[in-house]
């Protein structure tokens, strides 16, 4: 028998897989592939809480089973497998249903903040960290890796776990730990920084970097993230809430200070360029990138400005210049 920790850990196939999975689970699975034995799940049951077409959720699990192979995990040092073909799942969650208190589940959080945003609560919603339970503790899981907002579902499967070995006088279930990682636990959304990154936001356009975006966008995602308070935070979710006045903010990243010392430095460099051929009379047909408006290629003067006639407010080209 293997002396390696085993692992379990679990990623829905709904919405739109962004930068924040990947930091928080994509890229750490990856890494520690070659450490423990590890099992990774979609979890397509855990995306019945809400109604699914079932042609496009089936689509969305494939999707994801490859863009999880394509970042890295490796089918011969770990399994990768889809939640509704192992029936297992379903039945110990009925099973370990008969034992978990209604208390435990209702003190969720998550649970507190869905159902606060739906008129009618599906008993789904309610039982999905039951669900979870039972992902984990069917393969003997020491380690949970999670995000800071799941860490509350892997305490529960906790209490599951020990309520049954107690109720059945035996450590029938492995006790699980969660696995928060030191980075990208909690990635923030761009348009709200109060928010995490979620995929049931992802849709939005500026709220997250989803991995298939194109550079354009990821650009334009960054750009037009919010960073101060005097932006109010959450408009395309219609929140409309305004920053607090005393939160801290993330301070620019090297690289816009490196871009900001290159443009200055480019800048200079095309004033220089500029000068040395209005003073050597060249008409070399270059022109700096910063050339002032009016400026000609392969002259060193500018355009003289348009005429305009005297109370019409049309302008005519400039007089050519005879002799």
């Amino acid at each position: 028998m293997s002396d390696r920790k085993r692992v379990f850990s679990g990623i829905q196939p709904t919405g739109n897989i962004h930068l924040g999975n990947y930091l928080g689970a994509v890229k750490n699975w990856v890494a520690a592939q070659d450490e423990k034995e590890n099992y990774f799940c979609i979890v397509d049951l855990h995306s019945l809480t809400l109604p699914q077409d079932p042609q496009e959720l089936r689509f969305q699990t494939r999707s994801l089973g490859a863009m999880l192979l394509a970042a890295g995990i490796d089918p011969r040092k770990s399994t990768l497998f889809i939640q509704s073909h192992v029936t297992a799942h379903a039945e110990a969650c009925w099973l370990l249903n008969c034992v978990t208190p209604l208390g435990w589940l209702q003190r969720m959080t998550q649970f507190k903040d869905k159902s606060a945003r739906q008129e009618s609560v599906l008993t789904g919603l309610l039982d999905y960290p039951v669900l979870m339970a039972g992902d984990i503790l069917l393969y003997d899981a020491h380690e949970v890796p999670v995000g800071d907002d799941q860490k509350q579902h892997v305490e529960l499967a906790r209490d599951i776990a020990q309520r049954f070995n107690s109720l059945f006088g035996e450590e029938f279930f492995v006790v699980p730990e969660p696995k928060i990682p030191a980075v990208g636990a909690r990635v923030m959304g761009l348009d709200d920084p109060t928010v995490k990154m979620s995929k049931s936001y992802a849709h939005i356009r500026g709220h997250a970097v989803r991995l298939l975006d194109e550079p354009a966008e990821i650009m334009r995602s960054f750009k037009r993230a919010v960073t101060d308070s005097g932006r109010s935070a959450g408009a395309g979710r219609g929140r409309g809430r305004a920053l607090p006045g005393n939160a801290t903010r993330a301070t620019p990243p090297r690289s816009a200070t490196r871009f900001a010392a290159a443009h200055t430095a480019v800048r200079a460099i095309s004033e220089i360029t500029r000068s040395r051929c209005r003073s050597e009379r060249r008409t070399c047909g270059c022109r700096p990138s910063f050339a002032p408006a009016g400026y000609r290629a392969g002259s060193a003067r500018r355009s003289p400005p348009p005429r305009r006639h005297r109370g019409s407010g049309r302008s005519f080209p400039p007089r050519r210049r005879t002799g």
